[in-house]
């Protein structure tokens, strides 16, 4: 990613992550983990994940009912040429390493019950 991108992105994240903070319900609770933008900025992928687990699902609906909202949010607030078309998704990596710190804990958790 050149600098422009990562500039980019990174104010895409910011302001995705105050629209999500202002319009979302806190439960699930939504975190924007990571921004993936296509080289000519025409498209994001928002990953996302949520506390507690296993709301993924109402809160991409969420997302994705509100992506409209959230791109004219973006036109007022970030002043850029072409607001790039948002998708959403699960961060599954994250997922992976929430899943692995439970398993440590857990281990933890054995080691010093014995």
């Amino acid at each position: 990613m050149n600098d422009r991108n990562i500039k980019l992105a990174g104010l895409l994240k910011e302001l995705i992550a105050n629209y999500i903070r202002a319009e979302a319900n806190s439960d699930p609770m939504i975190t924007l983990t990571n921004i993936d933008l296509s080289p000519d900025g025409r498209r994001a992928i928002v990953f996302i994940t949520t506390i507690p687990d296993g709301k993924e699902d109402d809160a991409l609906i969420f997302l994705k009912r509100n992506g409209t909202d959230m791109r004219n949010y973006l036109k007022k607030k970030a002043r850029i040429r072409h607001i790039p078309h948002l998708d959403f998704m699960v961060d599954a990596g994250e997922k992976h390493r929430q899943h692995m710190d439970d398993l440590v804990r857990e281990i933890d958790k054995q080691k010093t019950g014995e």
